[in-house]
């Protein structure tokens, strides 16, 4: 090999070492020799980093499966008030002549005491929840719809099912019509691969569904169109909600609540913890934490902020699935729909189930929601009835 050529010179220091100035020129054997080398150090680096960060996420989930099931303890939880179960049974809707598969109030201040409700007798009602008046009926075409919702102004509902199409109707306040036919529709949205197994307003231009194909669409409703699809469950999504102007969480059959970014239509969180399908979903008020409602018998909350959960209700005592879940306005209390046909209320500070229940349904209950400004609960079931609570 040869030899180095070099204009360096040497000089003697006080201590003793040898300082060298000057160029000094490597043969190419030579300088690949040393990247060889730099490389192979480069490469050991990386596989102790990745053995660090593996070793990390172990840990970090160890530390989870010990926590898992547990409420959080803070000073808050400790030193909260009890609060008590104050609501009474105020009316029962009856209307419907099959199981009632969903309700939905609505979110606007104009028609606050109006709620929707589907049923599997292919109607959907809206009612005036404060004196228990039907205020409008829609027949529609499909007896199969899974899901229900009003929009903010209240001048739509939509709904879906096992036609895989999302449907929206206007609402006449004009009282029950005489025509027996189905209403005709103002859309049809066609692109889901599935049932459709959730749906809900943004606003009258805008409707967010989930399906059984895995995935989310948000839709433009004045072209008919669909503004952006949402892939990543790996199984049926069964719910989803907004959370914040722009964003929303989904939850589905891989047991996992996913928080999604309407603008760019990528997942930025995926939160883990449930043992089966993920049933409801209800978000805080502020947008920044979210409950869910499985078939794992709880329900649980998460918060985007520290990207986990924060707290677990029910469990292995509890041999009861979730259908449906609910937040007060102030998000305090946690109404919790079950398949015993009672909805149970947790104190969310405190981590604990109040003593008494919302008890009067003989069947299923399939859907619980929270009027806008927090002033009643309804609560719809398989035994044909929708029933309110303040």
């Amino acid at each position: 090999m040869a030899s180095a050529a070099t204009t360096a010179t040497t000089t003697a220091v006080p201590n003793g070492t040898i300082k060298v100035t000057g160029k000094l020129k490597l043969t190419k054997a030579q300088v690949s020799a040393t990247v060889i080398a730099q490389r192979q150090q480069l490469i050991e680096q990386l596989n102790e980093a990745h053995k660090a960060v593996e070793m990390l996420t172990k840990d970090l989930k160890l530390e989870r499966e010990k926590k898992k099931g547990k409420m959080q303890v803070n000073e808050c939880q400790v030193n909260a008030p009890p609060v008590s179960n104050r609501l009474k049974q105020r009316k029962t809707l009856k209307g419907h002549f099959g199981k009632v598969l969903g309700i939905q109030w609505c979110l606007g201040p104009i028609h606050r005491d109006k709620l929707v409700s589907a049923s599997i007798d292919s109607s959907i009602i809206v009612w005036n929840g404060r004196t228990g008046a039907k205020n409008s009926l829609i027949r529609v075409n499909s007896a199969w719809m899974m899901t229900v919702a009003m929009s903010p102004t209240g001048n739509f509902v939509a709904c879906g099912g096992l036609d895989s199409i999302a449907t929206g109707y206007p609402v006449d306040y004009e009282g029950i019509p005489d025509d027996k036919r189905p209403a005709a529709p103002v859309w049809e949205l066609q692109r889901h691969d599935g049932y459709v197994s959730c749906c809900r307003f943004l606003s009258d231009e805008h409707l967010l569904t989930s399906s059984g194909d895995g995935t989310c669409i948000l839709w433009d409703l004045p072209s008919r169109d669909p503004l952006t699809h949402f892939h990543g469950h790996e199984a049926d999504a069964l719910t989803c909600t907004p959370l914040t102007e722009n964003t929303f969480v989904s939850g589905g059959i891989d047991c996992t609540a996913k928080v999604w970014d309407m603008r760019t239509g990528r997942c930025e969180q995926t939160h883990e913890g449930h043992d089966s399908d993920i049933n409801s979903l209800d978000r805080f008020p502020d947008g920044q934490a979210f409950v869910t409602g499985s078939d794992d018998n709880t329900s649980r909350i998460f918060d985007t902020r520290c990207w986990g959960q924060v707290a677990t209700f029910g469990g292995s005592k509890m041999q009861i699935s979730v259908t449906s879940v609910g937040l007060s306005a102030s998000g305090r209390l946690l109404f919790t729909g079950y398949d015993d046909a009672q909805c149970r209320i947790w104190d969310v500070m405190r981590g604990e189930l109040l003593d008494s229940s919302l008890k009067g349904h003989t069947r299923r209950v399939s859907g619980v929601g929270v009027s806008f400004g927090g002033l009643a609960v309804a609560t719809s079931s398989w035994d044909n009835t929708v029933k309110i609570w303040a």
